[in-house]
């Protein structure tokens, strides 16, 4: 072996092993979509234990599973980003994930735990026509979801219909991690307690129809993009980090739920402000009248 070759083994070796390297990277965003799908998969299988028995724990359990899977659907992508590892099979993968876990499981959660344990005190023609309508808005938001999902996976560069400031950058629609998240935390702010008066579960059937409305919308949500996790942060902001998540945990019930309901109307408010502030500088489309013919209008009328 000569001496180029001596010095060429080494650099393909190291080349080999940042290959081997890379490969394994992508095996950790990976993880955490499975995570995610973990998750959603135990929430489906609690909401089904809820129906024999111990609703309350079960579809408590079962939000809780929702409210858990949305770090997980967060960090795979970034850590995706920040190692260098993004793939169109991670990419699929996620959106797939997404689906399982913040369309179909919260679908069926919202349906049980709205309108399947209306007693039979209730008229039964009122009954009955509840449980219809909510397993047909429970449709409309995996629909609304899976929807949204298909558009952010074909869209380059898309811009809201109300855009915001140009070194931002936003979601076209409410994210379905979002509205997924906004039925887990109702949900979880009861305590899985489910609901059995009809005067509530129309103010559901209203919240679950306006989150599928939000997620197929072209209004912009914010999306938390300009937070950089790699770059460095004072050391204190370590000890805030852990005073929220002390917070966040401790008081789950009330924190998740405000968190998700002031998303919502974050992005409803942007829309109607920007709304307001078109109308405002829209120039009147009639034109003033010209002297001469204010004079023979004037004239005419004498």
């Amino acid at each position: 072996m000569n001496g180029h070759d001596r010095q060429r083994d080494p650099a393909l070796a190291q080349a080999r092993k940042r290959d081997r390297l890379r490969r394994g990277m992508y095996l950790l965003p990976s993880l955490f979509t499975a995570g995610n799908i973990g998750a959603g998969f135990f929430s489906m299988t609690e909401t089904f234990k809820a129906i024999s028995g111990n609703a309350e724990t079960h579809l408590d359990w079962a939000a809780i599973a929702i409210l858990f899977a949305i770090p997980f659907d967060s960090l795979d992508g970034r850590i995706a980003r920040m190692t260098n590892t993004t793939s169109e099979f991670g990419k699929e993968l996620d959106s797939l994930a997404d689906a399982i876990t913040f369309g179909v499981a919260p679908s069926l959660l919202a349906l049980i735990w709205g309108f399947h344990f209306l007693p039979d005190s209730v008229n039964p023609q009122l009954r009955l026509h509840l449980q219809q309508a909510g397993a047909f808005i429970c449709f409309l938001f995996l629909m609304g979801g899976v929807s949204r999902l298909a558009r952010f996976n074909i869209s380059h560069d898309v811009q809201p219909r109300n855009p915001g400031r140009p070194d931002r950058k936003y979601f076209v629609g409410m994210p379905i991690p979002a509205a997924a998240g906004l039925l887990a935390a109702t949900i979880h702010l009861c305590y899985g307690i489910p609901v059995q008066a009809w005067w509530i579960a129309i103010p559901w059937l209203c919240l679950v129809g306006l989150a599928g409305f939000l997620m197929v919308s072209t209004w912009r949500f914010w999306s938390g993009k300009e937070i950089n996790l790699s770059r460095r942060h004072p050391f204190q902001l370590l000890f805030v980090i852990s005073i929220v998540l002390y917070v966040g945990l401790r008081y789950s019930n009330v924190v998740f739920f405000a968190v998700a309901l002031v998303y919502m109307f974050s992005g409803i408010w942007a829309r109607a402000a920007y709304s307001w502030s078109r109308r405002r500088r829209k120039p009147t489309d009639t034109p003033a009248p010209e002297a001469g013919a204010a004079e023979a209008d004037t004239f005419r009328t004498l």
